[in-house]
């Protein structure tokens, strides 16, 4: 009986939360008519990414959510399929050609992160890049990462400076934030992230 007592008194972390998230039937033609709003409430998994666990219990905001997810796309257009490599061993039929090992998306995700590498590195160090590179990118929780509440509480703060710094380069703006400094420049600085 102690056993069925002390589980009824067990916290049960939920598998799902619900968020703001954007309208995917949203138009502009229709654009402030009530049946046709620009963000809706739905219920997303909270075990999807440890960034969309993060914005639905509120430790980091709108902006902040947006950069980790560009991050997380970048790096799985990088490697998240992999570089394939060519078998030259296949022979290819008339009017076939050999396909090239990397695309064009792969490239150009590999520039944008390698602007927000130099960005983030210039103003936070490595650590800044790997702890990006394990959360955003691998999807790893910050539980998973540390072992008391402090060291928990002290990576969520990094995190969001972090993002912060991704927020700058990229251009996602933050309520309170002043970006007019850095529109006078086409790339911002790593002082603007600090």
């Amino acid at each position: 009986m102690a056993k069925a007592a002390r589980r009824q008194h067990e916290h049960i972390e939920p598998t799902t939360a619900f968020m703001q998230v954007e309208n995917p039937n949203w138009s502009r033609d229709h654009h402030g008519r009530r049946d046709n709003p620009r963000y809706i409430s739905a219920e997303v998994s909270l075990r999807e990414s440890a960034i969309v666990a993060l914005r639905a219990k509120g430790a980091i905001d709108e902006p902040q959510h947006q950069a980790a997810e560009q991050f997380r796309r970048l790096f799985e257009a990088i490697g998240g399929k992999g570089a394939r490599a060519i078998d030259y061993s296949r022979e290819f039929v008339d009017g076939g050609r050999f396909p090239d090992p990397i695309g064009d998306r792969q490239i150009d995700a590999g520039k944008k992160l390698a602007a927000a590498y130099d960005v983030l590195t210039a103003a936070h160090g490595l650590y800044a890049w790997r702890l990006l590179g394990y959360i955003c990118g691998e999807g790893r929780s910050i539980r998973d990462l540390t072992e008391t509440r402090r060291q928990r509480d002290t990576m969520a703060d990094n995190l969001r400076a972090y993002l912060d710094c991704l927020c700058a380069h990229w251009g996602f703006v933050r309520k309170g934030v002043d970006t007019r400094a850095r529109e006078s420049q086409n790339q911002p600085t790593s002082e603007s992230c600090k």
